[in-house]
């Protein structure tokens, strides 16, 4: 086995340029800034120390990066993920911190294993169910709800609201409360982002926004003020510990760790791919599992808890143009050393540059070209998107998600319920066969009807193949004799399907019609020989090609009856 097969960054480094390094490292330190407020905010939805979201944060890193396909994503705690570790504590009825952490820490490495195990079985395939619109539709609601989540930030203003509309809405109401240097300081640093964005993209403005948000609260006295500062941070790295056997064993346990597996897998999968859409590369769902396995289990030795790809923290290292995974690492390092040596200054940032940041990143997520592109494609798939984005809103992360998903499934299973079809017929001097509503001057074969249908025959569209069968029939000429199913784009048959088909035939038959099909495919036309179809319509009645089907049943016409 290759060394890039095990460790894709090694690929990335065998061809890896000088200009990239700049690149590299400036998107690295402004994950770094992003991801250590985040890292001491998450662990209060689980009940956990503030330390150990920031060991979730340091260690994943690495493991990704040495393990992962997508050079872009970052690997961190995750709303959706940390809620569902939340639940799962609860139904166990854990209340003690240390017991929690412990349990935390033992689902991050079973989590872990799980995703080793599912990438063993190639499960990634699962994935393919999320397409562009809804990838689009995602981000976009993403970005909706994280651009809400940062008012309290940028007002100083307590947010009990949920959501994207209701925020706002609160907002308004409360207006009179918010406080005023905090504001200003939040805006001043969002509109900073946004001119750097337009005039100088190369700059990296995140970071330029933390440290000015620093340098700001510690000049002037932001705190005496009353704006809100991150304070302080607890310091030093964790030893290596395995964690409670017993707690793996439990059956609880792995049920909620597959519960956190299928939420953390959905959820990361469709930051992974959106970001891979948004800047032309592919992304292996089953190595993706390897990553987030290394990734959890690097977690849950270190003192952390289940982690999934943080759409934030991508979004950063995409608008710092990161070109590998070495951004990563270089985030991993500048928060260690951050954590060893530098915490009194980071004391000193306030929310409202963190805010100002989020939000920028959430309007930079919002693709409005990406819509555009996909009304003007087909206004039926923009609708998915635009499922897709309020399904986050209203929803959350990974309800939205499935929300869309479980349109677009309704949506296919509709149209394979009423599939394609066309009557085929002749072109005087031109070979093959051609569709009758597409070309006026074709023309019927005399004595048949030849019936293309475009899908399968299943459960759920046999009645409708029946009907529509009937239908053509009815309003066939009086001479026609053979009616001829064109297999050649009929890709899969299920048993009922089978049944309907011999359903069919016999009602032709006492109509004085006899059945025949032509150009099957292998798996039907094995499944229609198992389930006796061929031998009631009669072998002769069975071809090859359509070209063939129509010669030997014209002949077969032409013969007077014996």
């Amino acid at each position: 086995m290759q060394l890039e097969t095990i460790f894709p960054l090694w690929a990335d480094l065998r061809r890896y340029q000088r200009d990239w390094l700049t690149r590299d490292v400036t998107a690295g330190l402004g994950i770094a800034a992003i991801a250590i407020p985040i890292g001491i905010a998450y662990p209060a939805i689980m009940g956990l120390p503030p330390a150990s979201g920031l060991y979730a944060t340091i260690f994943p890193l690495v493991a990704y990066a040495l393990f992962g396909p997508s050079r872009l994503l970052v690997i961190g705690p995750d709303t959706a993920t940390c809620t569902v570790v939340a639940s799962s504590l609860i139904q166990l009825d854990i209340a003690a911190t240390d017991q929690r952490l412990a349990l935390a820490t033992s689902f991050a490495v079973l989590v872990g294993l799980l995703c080793l195990l599912a990438a063993k079985l190639r499960l990634g395939f699962i994935a393919n169910f999320l397409s562009y619109p809804i990838l689009v539709g995602y981000l976009g609601g993403v970005a909706l709800s994280l651009l809400a989540g940062q008012i309290a930030s940028i007002t100083g203003l307590p947010i009990a609201s949920h959501g994207f509309v209701r925020p706002f809405v609160e907002l308004a109401q409360r207006v009179g409360e918010v406080h005023g240097p905090t504001l200003l300081l939040g805006l001043g640093l969002f509109i900073l982002l946004r001119l750097l964005r337009h005039v100088a993209p190369r700059l990296p403005g995140p970071l330029i926004a933390v440290i000015l948000g620093i340098a700001l609260s510690a000049l002037l006295g932001l705190s005496q003020r009353g704006v809100a500062l991150v304070g302080e941070i607890p310091t030093g790295l964790p030893a290596m510990h395995l964690p409670d056997l017993h707690n793996l064993a439990s059956d609880n346990v792995v049920l909620g760790a597959i519960g956190i597996l299928l939420v953390s897998f959905s959820s990361g999968i469709v930051t992974a791919r959106s970001f891979a859409a948004r800047n032309n590369y592919r992304v292996d769902a089953d190595q993706e599992l390897v990553g987030f396995g290394a990734a959890n289990i690097a977690s849950g030795l270190f003192g952390g808890f289940p982690v999934t790809g943080a759409d934030s923290r991508t979004a950063i290292n995409e608008a710092l143009r990161g070109r590998t995974q070495l951004a990563g690492i270089v985030a991993a390092v500048a928060l260690a050393i951050t954590l060893l040596f530098l915490t009194s200054l980071l004391a000193y940032l306030p929310h409202a540059a963190l805010g100002a940041v989020l939000a920028s990143a959430a309007i930079d997520l919002f693709d409005v070209r990406a819509l555009r592109r996909i009304w003007r494609i087909s206004p039926l798939e923009f609708s998915f998107a635009a499922i897709a984005i309020l399904g986050v809103v209203a929803f959350g992360v990974l309800q939205g998600v499935v929300v869309a998903i479980v349109a677009t499934l309704i949506w296919l299973v509709g149209a394979a319920a009423r599939p394609r079809d066309a009557l085929l017929g002749r072109i005087a001097g031109r070979d093959g066969f051609y569709k009758l509503h597409r070309h006026p001057e074709a023309e019927a074969v005399r004595g048949m009807v030849l019936y293309l249908l475009e899908g399968p025959v299943i459960f759920f569209n046999s009645d409708h193949l029946q009907a529509r069968i009937r239908w053509l029939i009815a309003r066939a000429p009086v001479e026609t004799q053979y009616f001829v199913l064109d297999g050649s784009a009929m890709n899969f048959v299920d048993g009922t399907g089978a049944i309907a088909l011999g359903e069919i035939a016999g009602e032709l038959a006492h109509r004085g019609v006899k059945f025949a099909v032509a150009d099957l495919h292998w798996k039907p036309y094995e499944l229609l020989e198992r389930a006796g179809f061929f031998a009631q319509i009669g072998e002769e009645h069975v071809f090859d090609q359509l070209e063939e089907a129509v010669r030997a049943l014209a002949e077969k016409a032409a013969k007077p009856p014996a």
